[in-house]
């Protein structure tokens, strides 16, 4: 049983997936939200751009809101802010340098009109009536990554973001003295990253990768095509000083990639533009001379890669002594995408080097077991939920908890919407909140539900019908024949004996309904298609989407 007096915890978004971060904080009058991230869809939902967090519960709460607090930057954290503040009134944004102008870039993108933000870092302390929250610095691929340490009337909750430990960073070491210094205070409830939690050991340092990208500079005189992830602008930071080394300079292709680096240019996080060229000066020197860094370590298939590996970017044609690197690994689901374009390139006769091959040149940016164990051992929670992660990882991660000591009645795998309630009795799980899924499709935000998806896999594996109708509603009957045609379904002009047939289908189907009873539009569409779908079954095995266009004379 709850009190009064309780806290409750609920992920809007992250458990039982790898992306979609939201994270909701309540006591009493005040709420505090942790992340706001979106997902990427699955091939099966198609026309899809992104799924993010119904917030039908914060939009219920939207007075009690007291702020947005960004971990990092990184699209599965604030990906989603863009929609969330179309939707729901956020009194103010904390985010960390880098976040903050991705922030600001991404709701220009989307002509979100927004400025209360408010740029935090390790020493922020932020007090409402009944939180106090702070920060504690976390190594992470990209700079600016902090965990969120809420202290609550009921404990305190301490929630990690994304990390790492790595004892050699190419950026900041994780705090390890402040969280001691926490975990003595006394820390209720733990929420950690668990997307490595089904891989075993610790992940290699960041400084591994610089020397692994560095013997390929040394052996390779050629071009050099490196891609990865725009985001990790460590890694992109030690690339630009290899190719400093070695005497090459860097020709930059993707939006989000020039974004990112002239974001940590700015903020100085990388110190040399001479370094970057334009493609027109590259031609110019050498092609030991040139490094081209680009988007596309996924296979996203409008990424500057795939269309490098295509033979259809306008400005690179690949030739056959280039290397190309992918710094990267797989993220869940992409693997195929990403062999696709290695077979591409190989067909072009280029050499690739994957992190397959050639295992350090990418590390994760994300903990793996031991270091989890140590995160554990470091905040010696009372309590603990992890997060981020589809089921399996969450499970693995509750034997890791379980493993370092916890006792198994304290360690909750909890699924979206679900509370945990903090209160005098200690943590235990509480009701459900409106929770699931919201499609955008381009600038629509929900409009597209099952049944849309549904249908463009219809459209997709059967396409699509349409018949146009000419009827004189005075006289009950069809002016001139149907007219059929068809996208995705047939070749009208190599199936006229077919298409024939569909056509007196129709007639036939018309010609009985208004001698049967009286005209209505909408019944004889509805007819139309549900006499029409399973004749077309029948003659060719498939379901196309049929779609009646009935032009009316009276």
């Amino acid at each position: 049983m709850k009190t009064d007096n309780y806290t409750s915890v609920v992920a809007l978004g992250g458990l039982g997936e790898v992306g979609k971060n939201m994270y909701v904080i309540t006591h009493k009058s005040e709420i505090i939200i942790i992340d706001a991230g979106v997902m990427f869809p699955e091939d099966e939902l198609l026309g899809v751009d992104y799924v993010i967090q119904d917030v039908t519960y914060l939009k219920q709460n939207e007075s009690k809101i007291k702020g947005l607090f960004i971990t990092h930057g990184h699209e599965d954290h604030i990906g989603g802010i863009s929609f969330l503040l179309q939707n729901v009134r956020i009194p103010k944004i904390y985010a960390p340098k880098m976040a903050v102008d991705l922030i600001y870039k991404k709701l220009e993108d989307r002509s979100v009109a927004y400025n209360d933000i408010e740029t935090i870092n390790k020493d922020s302390f932020i007090k409402t009536k009944y939180f106090n929250i702070e920060f504690v610095t976390t190594t992470h691929s990209i700079p600016d990554s902090f965990a969120v340490v809420v202290h609550t009337p009921n404990g305190t909750i301490f929630s990690t973001g994304d990390f790492k430990f790595d004892l050699n960073p190419i950026g900041p070491m994780a705090d390890l003295h402040k969280m001691a210094r926490l975990s003595d205070q006394g820390i209720k409830l733990l929420l950690s990253d668990s997307t490595n939690a089904l891989t075993e050991g610790y992940s290699k340092s960041e400084s591994s990768v610089d020397e692994a990208l560095s013997g390929i500079f040394a052996k390779h005189y050629g071009r050099l095509i490196i891609a990865t992830f725009a985001s990790n602008v460590f890694r992109i930071k030690h690339i630009v000083e290899t190719c400093k080394k070695h005497n090459r300079k860097i020709v930059v292709f993707g939006r989000s990639m020039e974004t990112n680096i002239n974001l940590a240019l700015d903020n100085g996080l990388l110190n040399d533009r001479s370094m970057f060229i334009d493609s027109n000066a590259a031609k110019a020197l050498k092609k030991n001379e040139v490094c081209i860094l680009c988007t596309g370590s996924q296979g996203e298939p409008l990424a500057a890669l795939s269309r490098i590996a295509n033979g259809t970017h306008k400005q690179i044609s690949l030739m056959s002594d280039d290397l190309v690197v992918f710094s990267s690994s797989p993220i869940p689901g992409n693997a195929a995408s990403i062999n696709r374009i290695i077979n591409k390139l190989y067909l072009k006769g280029v050499k690739v080097y994957t992190n397959s091959e050639f295992s350090d040149i990418h590390t994760s940016g994300h903990a793996k077991a031991e270091e989890l164990k140590l995160m554990l051992r470091l905040i010696r929670p009372e309590f603990f939920m992890p997060m981020h992660g589809e089921y399996r990882m969450l499970m693995q991660h509750k034997e890791l908890a379980i493993s370092c000591g916890l006792d198994p009645d304290k360690v909750f795998v909890m699924q979206n919407g679900e509370e945990l309630i903090l209160d005098d009795n200690g943590v235990h799980k509480g009701g459900k909140v409106t929770s699931g899924d919201v499609y955008v499709d381009g600038s629509r935000i929900g409009d597209v539900g099952s049944v849309v998806i549904k249908d463009r896999k219809l459209m997709s594996k059967d396409g699509i019908l349409v018949t146009i109708l000419n009827i004189d509603i005075k006289a009950k009957e069809l002016l001139i024949k149907p007219n059929v045609t068809t996208r995705g379904f047939v070749l009208v002009n190599e199936n006229a004996e077919l298409i024939s047939k569909i056509e007196n289908k129709i007639s036939e189907i018309v010609k009985n309904i208004l001698s049967s009873s009286p005209y209505n539009y909408l019944d004889l569409k509805n007819q139309i298609i549900l006499e029409l779908s399973p004749y077309i079954n029948n003659l060719t095995g498939r379901r196309p989407i049929i779609l009646p266009v009935i032009m009316e004379v009276k």
